[in-house]
């Protein structure tokens, strides 16, 4: 901004420069023309002075000494120059003999002032050049506030899906959000990056901070001249109804306000609208949940809503547009439980790239590992949501191993021996048991293999259960060898 300010000034600096070239010509001008033509003759003698310099000796024609007269005269002049200017200097610019004192010192202003307007112009560029280099060097920090924005909003989404008033709070505090009900509903509709779940559980709370962010969210969803079944279906794919009844009934209550709002005439009052609603969710768990035997028939749906508008009835053939609609495309509920590994992975204990040795298959294989809540997660890629395998370090020991063919390795083991609990996933899919004594591991500096052992160290959990568990093994093992 500062730059385009700055740019703004050179261009104005430029213009005026140029308004006072134009007043400086047209005033040098009229100062000519008023005396006399001044500037045209003093043009008519250079170029008659010209033509005779140009002339050669032999010229024949009247004028001929004088042009003869006019080459000695240049060539002592030259002579003269030569000998007494210094070598290399500038050279001076010839003024005519033969013009008055107004016209040479006329002349002597206009090239004064265009050697200050040239120097002008060379400042300038040298102006604008500064100018531009600040307004890229503000456009490069332009852009690292960018990104540091769009990490601090990725981190405020993440957040928000683990705790949604903590993700709220976050955000607000790091002015990356206006705390108005109005802004809160608002991102919560768009939904970039946010949990369903956390939606419903957040707007389903009862502080009054709360019910105005609902009202607000619920007012952003247009349901004019929509069926109910067409506005409930936009209504429940913005978010994933909470499991609490309480919650569920202060959202839909707001559904059917607004729904009545858009739809004035449809429904006697908000009440019929809101256990018709109930009815139509009911429905569609009815038809498409496949443990529910008893199907309901669209006479058994018209029946159970008889009398709710306000004591009378719907009309019936709305009822059995609503069954059909239904029966035909259940509702689309966003496949969201709340459970996104995302979840479990965000602010993690360490990670980074490792190599791990293979348990069956002696390879050595680059993975990405996130150490977080006890446990050593592993992916292929950095960009995977699920991982390849996860080592639960309840009862783990780990200690710094030497490899022939790895430097800076560690290993983690079962204190009691056998197999570390530990799972995988196969090529198809498949989530099997792992089948390592030890994890080998090769870290890539020394330094790191130091930090990964100190890490682990401090999430290794003991439980007596399994200790208790390995003596009676053992015992076991001694009375059969006895």
């Amino acid at each position: 901004m500062q730059g385009k300010l700055r740019m703004s000034h050179v261009r104005a600096s430029i213009q005026r420069r140029l308004a006072s070239s134009s007043s400086f010509s047209s005033s040098s001008t009229t100062s000519t023309s008023s005396s006399g033509g001044r500037v045209a003759r003093f043009l008519t003698r250079t170029a008659s002075l010209r033509g005779r310099d140009e002339k050669p000796d032999d010229d024949s024609g009247d004028g001929g000494g004088g042009g003869a007269a006019a080459t000695r005269v240049s060539v002592q002049r030259s002579h003269s120059l030569n000998h007494n200017g210094a070598k290399g200097a500038p050279r001076r610019r010839r003024v005519p003999t033969d013009l008055t004192p107004e016209e040479q010192l006329e002349l002597s202003s206009v090239r004064r002032r265009k050697q200050e307007i040239l120097a002008e112009i060379e400042r300038l560029k040298n102006e604008i050049a500064d100018v531009m280099n600040e307004m890229e060097t503000i456009e490069f920090m332009d852009g690292s506030k960018t990104m540091q924005r769009n990490k601090q909003m990725t981190a405020g989404r993440k957040k928000f899906n683990m705790d949604p008033k903590k993700g709220i709070r976050y955000l607000v505090e790091n002015d990356l959000l206006k705390s108005s009900p109005e802004d809160i509903a608002q991102f919560l509709y768009k939904g970039e990056g946010l949990n369903k779940t956390a939606i419903g559980d957040y707007l389903g709370e009862r502080d009054e901070f709360n019910l105005k962010v609902l009202q607000a969210f619920v007012d952003l969803h247009e349901f004019t001249n929509l069926n109910l079944v067409q506005a409930l279906r936009r209504f429940l794919w913005s978010f994933r109804l909470p499991g609490e009844a309480q919650k569920i009934d202060r959202m839909m209550e707001a559904f059917a306000a607004r729904y009545c709002q858009c739809n004035p005439g449809v429904f006697q009052s908000t009440d019929a609208c809101y256990v018709l609603s109930f009815a139509i969710i009911m429905l569609n768990t009815s038809l498409h949940n496949p443990n529910v035997r008893d199907k309901l028939t669209v006479e058994r749906f018209v029946t159970m809503n008889r009398g709710i508008n306000d004591g009378g009835d719907l009309p019936e053939e709305l009822l059995r547009n609503l069954y059909e609609s239904i029966k035909n495309e259940p509702f689309k509920i966003p496949e969201d439980d709340g459970n996104d590994l995302t979840h479990t992975f965000f602010n993690p204990d360490r990670e980074g790239w490792l190599l791990k040795l293979g348990g069956r298959v002696k390879t050595w294989k680059r993975r990405w590992f996130i150490l977080t809540d006890n446990c050593l997660y592993y992916f292929e890629y950095t960009t995977d949501k699920e991982p390849r395998g996860i080592i639960p370090l309840e009862n783990l020991s780990i200690r710094e191993v030497d490899d022939p063919k790895k430097p800076n390795c560690f290993e983690l083991y079962n204190d009691g021996g056998g197999l570390v609990k530990a799972c995988k996933t196969e090529a198809d899919g498949r989530v099997v048991e792992g089948n390592h004594v030890v994890y080998r591991i090769s870290a890539p500096a020394p330094e790191e293999r130091d930090e990964w052992i100190k890490s682990i160290k401090a999430s290794i959990s003991k439980d007596p259960f399994y200790e208790m568990l390995a003596a009676r093994k053992k015992r076991v093992a001694s009375k059969k060898s006895s």
